[in-house]
């Protein structure tokens, strides 16, 4: 299994809230994962070409006014697995951690893939698009969605994990919620170790270290877009756990933080 770290949408400039590192763009961080029996799957879309090319009709005016994303084809996921030597119809499987327009713009760009997601969020979707969250646009091709339930399952070092139908037991889905009605994280084993793609469960990777340490723009946007507060926070205390008591194992890495992608591109 191989894997690789793509920025799917740049946005807007932030800067860090300490010395070090510069300001850089805030990115929508997307996996591109070559299973051996599976074909490719893509963890999150970012932006997809009908963004580019009608950015207002696709995510709307104020998003678009709020998020400044740069709107560049090169980065969408479907020229990045292009340039990585693929098909657009050899992603089989995309897993979404939810459906929020920076999160599924790409989805018509593979409309052969099943997709995979918690059934709350695809319900959520459907009843409240079109707004500044979900974008109809993004599934009016009429996806093969597969969904899930909050069931309980096996664990995942503490978490419940939900297996995705016909994809390996390398990849699941780890619910994650308080950001949307049916968020998820999603992990990927590598090895020995286990990446954690959280989603929106946490803006900026000081957070996550210190609970005290929010980003001052990105903490805006993930206050005013929850949908359960003390759910969310409940999330990323359990987040902090799992750090703590199984760090060693378990990486963990957000959407938009543009530092924490920079640390996979090295």
């Amino acid at each position: 299994m191989k894997i690789h770290h793509l920025n799917c949408g740049t946005v807007r400039t932030i800067e860090a809230t300490y010395d070090g590192p510069p300001p850089a763009p805030a990115v929508n961080h997307c996996l591109l994962v070559e299973t051996d029996d599976d074909g490719l799957v893509l963890v999150e879309t970012g932006l997809g070409l009908g963004n580019v090319q009608d950015p207002d009709g696709t995510l709307g005016t104020d998003w678009v006014e709020l998020a400044q994303p740069v709107l560049d084809e090169e980065e969408t996921a479907v020229r990045q697995v292009a340039r990585l030597g693929h098909a657009p119809s050899d992603v089989r499987h995309i897993v979404v951690t939810h459906l929020d327009v920076d999160h599924s713009g790409g989805l018509p760009d593979f409309p052969g893939a099943q997709v995979h997601v918690l059934a709350a969020e695809l319900d959520a979707a459907r009843v409240e698009a079109p707004n500044f969250r979900y974008r109809s646009a993004h599934w009016a091709h009429g996806p093969r969605w597969v969904t899930y339930g909050f069931e309980p399952g096996e664990q995942w070092f503490g978490f419940t994990a939900v297996q995705p139908k016909g994809l390996p037991p390398e990849i699941q889905l780890i619910p994650l919620g308080g950001h949307t009605a049916g968020h998820t994280g999603v992990a990927v084993q590598n090895g020995d170790q286990w990446l954690l793609h959280c989603g929106d469960a946490y803006y900026y990777h000081r957070e996550i270290e210190n609970p005290s340490e929010t980003h001052p723009l990105l903490d805006i946007v993930q206050t005013r877009s929850q949908v359960h507060r003390d759910l969310r926070l409940g999330t990323q205390a359990r987040l902090r756990e799992l750090v703590r008591d199984h760090g060693d194992r378990v990486e963990l890495f957000s959407a938009h933080d543009p530092w924490e992608l920079a640390r996979y591109r090295r």
